[in-house]
């Protein structure tokens, strides 16, 4: 079977391995679409995401759907031949913070296609994984595999959207236009917000958010734009650079909530520390999800419009090409691997 392999900084490989059996407790399944995730596109890049550093190859991805195959002794499921979503977060159980139900930030958790820890997690992009078998989600009726490929990043938007407290009949802004962005403007209409804008430095990146229900797109790097509001009631930043945190500090209304989401880069990252103070904003951080999967799954159910935010659908014989497309903002919002019926 192929699976996608990353070795180090721009030595991304498909290559053939051999297919794996279900252990105890294990489902395996069949995988049909993979998600290029920026963290996949940051290991291809760069050889790592933030402070997580490849030490050895490992298997990429953490977005994927197919079907069961089977599963190992004591392991029970959806029937075989079902579609289904992978949940990609097997958290410990029992540090402090899944105790505390905040198992999204479990200090031993386990993520698809993850460095934080080695040996390495290896991810989905393979013909064929297998998962612990609770982490198998059947897909809802009339929930087609390619749009529910969307299901992870949809619950990392759903989780950021809920640490914003509520948000029914406000005003949102998004900085950052890539595919999270996108889905946190999905995640945002579907809570009830009165009004969404989202921001940023390409204009197909925000045709993309319009697509996605946003009602006003502003050019990041227009301080003229006649789209940036006098101030918002809560501020989402999507984009992972210092410049969005510092455009949602000052845009948020005193008392506001800014729930930083964009992956930082590694070390300090100079904002205006000032104005929590002076405005008393609450500054929240956001990362992964935990039960907002089965959510996403329903709400990726309910609404076509997901569909727009798909831009390719690629083989996985040319993963390269995939991820250079992935990696173009310009032509791409989600780019999914096909690894075949």
């Amino acid at each position: 079977m192929l699976g996608c392999v990353i070795h180090g900084r721009e030595d991304l490989r498909v290559e053939e391995l051999a297919a794996p059996v279900p252990g105890p407790g294990q489902a395996l399944v069949a995988v049909r679409y993979g998600g290029v995730c920026g963290s996949d596109l940051h290991y291809w890049r760069h050889g790592g995401v933030g402070d997580f550093r490849l030490r050895e190859p490992m298997l990429l991805g953490h977005e994927v759907v197919g079907t069961v195959v089977s599963y190992g002794d004591g392991a029970s499921g959806p029937a075989v031949g079902t579609a289904v979503a992978v949940h990609p977060a097997t958290p410990c159980g029992v540090c402090p913070e899944c105790a505390d139900g905040r198992r999204n930030v479990c200090r031993d958790t386990r993520y698809l296609g993850s460095a934080a820890r080695f040996p390495h997690v290896q991810g989905g992009f393979a013909a064929r994984i297998v998962v612990p078998a609770e982490q198998v989600r059947p897909l809802p009726a009339g929930l087609e595999p390619r749009r529910a490929a969307l299901a992870e990043p949809l619950s990392v938007a759903l989780h950021a959207v809920r640490r914003a407290g509520e948000v029914a009949g406000r005003h949102v802004l998004v900085t950052g236009a890539g595919p999270i962005g996108c889905l946190v403007v999905a995640a945002a209409k579907a809570a009830g917000a009165a009004r969404v804008t989202v921001t940023d430095l390409l204009p197909e990146a925000l045709e993309y958010a319009r697509v996605a229900g946003a009602d006003t797109l502003v050019r990041a790097d227009d301080p003229q734009d006649a789209g940036w509001p006098a101030e918002v009631d809560v501020a989402v930043e999507a984009s992972g650079v210092a410049a969005g945190l510092d455009a949602c500090l000052r845009r948020v209304r005193r008392g506001g909530v800014v729930v930083q989401l964009g992956m930082l880069p590694p070390g300090q990252s100079p904002f205006a520390g000032n104005l929590v103070v002076s405005r008393e904003i609450e500054l929240r951080g956001a990362f992964r999800f935990d039960g907002e999967f089965d959510a996403a799954l329903e709400l990726l159910a309910s609404e076509p419009a997901f569909d727009g935010l798909v831009s390719a659908v690629v083989p996985v014989r040319d993963a390269e090409s995939a991820f250079t497309l992935a990696a173009d903002r310009s032509r791409s919002c989600k780019v999914l691997l096909d690894f075949g019926p």
